[in-house]
């Protein structure tokens, strides 16, 4: 639509919506792989250049998303299937996992709100090792190698009065962990995607930014050790499904887009602060902070 403004945490979006105001984006490549057997789309979007990473609004690096249709669902084969294809795809982005190393995942998010949850939700049902090996040893589980593993929930400015972007440095610089995965919802562009895509990143986070609420980034030049992100996207705003559902209506009838879109966008303003998810939310989120939590645990076991 014309002056629309698309708001989504999604490189994937971002990309499509490129393609469509101006073709190829010079510096961002993708590669897309389709699992016929499982029915997930793995697209990789990687950001090579700087040109790049200001035409897409996004800093330098690797956006893996997975699309599975049919992951909110209450399908545990296939919902195992998709922690199984995210626990290989972690292992491939987090630096040192073949080693023995410390993470810490940390939970984005206000547990009190349903489609905010996701972060705190998955930490809560992480398999935490570092305190066991920090005091019987690897013995404790009976194996050489153990990753030592710490979770955290930093809960919301509203809360706290802190960023959580200080809470969780002053955490680091405390434990040292050599790596930090953080967990948090998102917001997408488009309705089908809603709780039905994750997307990973090794570029860290930037919490609240695809709901116009910017905080404090969570990078690995803030914090001083690498940050993999990983995210659903749980809201999409008002306006983008207004303006859908009219571009939609204008294709039907075959009315000309460019003049009604334009006296339309301009009353969608107070719509921009709105924030829609689906009424399955809450059930939705448990499945997917299982289907995340599951995979971290294999990819942290199997190494």
């Amino acid at each position: 639509m014309s002056g629309f403004k698309v708001r989504t945490d999604l490189a994937l979006e971002m990309r499509e919506s490129m393609e469509e105001s101006a073709g190829e984006c010079r510096g961002v490549s993708v590669e897309e792989d389709y699992r016929e057997e499982s029915e997930i789309k793995i697209t990789k979007v990687i950001i090579e250049t700087m040109n790049g990473a200001k035409a897409m609004g996004k800093p330098m690096g690797n956006y893996i998303t997975l699309e599975a249709p049919a992951m909110t669902q209450p399908d545990e084969n296939y919902h195992q299937e998709i922690s199984e294809e995210l626990a290989k795809q972690l292992k491939e982005i987090i630096p040192g996992i073949e080693q023995e190393i410390s993470i810490m995942v940390v939970g984005l998010g206000n547990r009190d709100v349903t489609a905010d949850a996701l972060g705190p939700n998955v930490v809560d049902n992480l398999v935490i090792t570092r305190h066991m090996v920090k005091e019987y040893g690897k013995v404790a589980f009976n194996k050489k190698q153990v990753h030592m593993v710490s979770g955290l929930i930093p809960g919301v400015m509203a809360k706290t009065g802190m960023e959580s972007q200080e809470i969780i440095k002053g955490v680091v610089e405390k434990t040292k962990p050599d790596v930090v995965i953080v967990v948090d919802a998102l917001a997408a562009r488009s309705t089908r995607r809603l709780n039905r895509t994750i997307q990973i990143s090794n570029t860290g986070i930037h919490p609240g930014s695809g709901v116009g609420n910017h905080r404090n980034a969570i990078t690995q030049e803030t914090l001083g050790v690498p940050v993999i992100a990983i995210g659903v996207p749980t809201v999409v705003d008002a306006a983008t499904i207004v303006s859908d559902a009219f571009e939609k209506l204008m294709r039907q009838t075959g009315e000309e887009p460019i003049d009604i879109q334009d006296e339309l966008l301009s009353g969608l303003g107070e719509l921009y602060n709105m924030y829609v998810t689906g009424k399955d939310v809450d059930f939705e989120i448990k499945q997917i902070s299982h289907i995340i939590c599951n995979a971290l645990n294999s990819a942290f076991e199997n190494f």
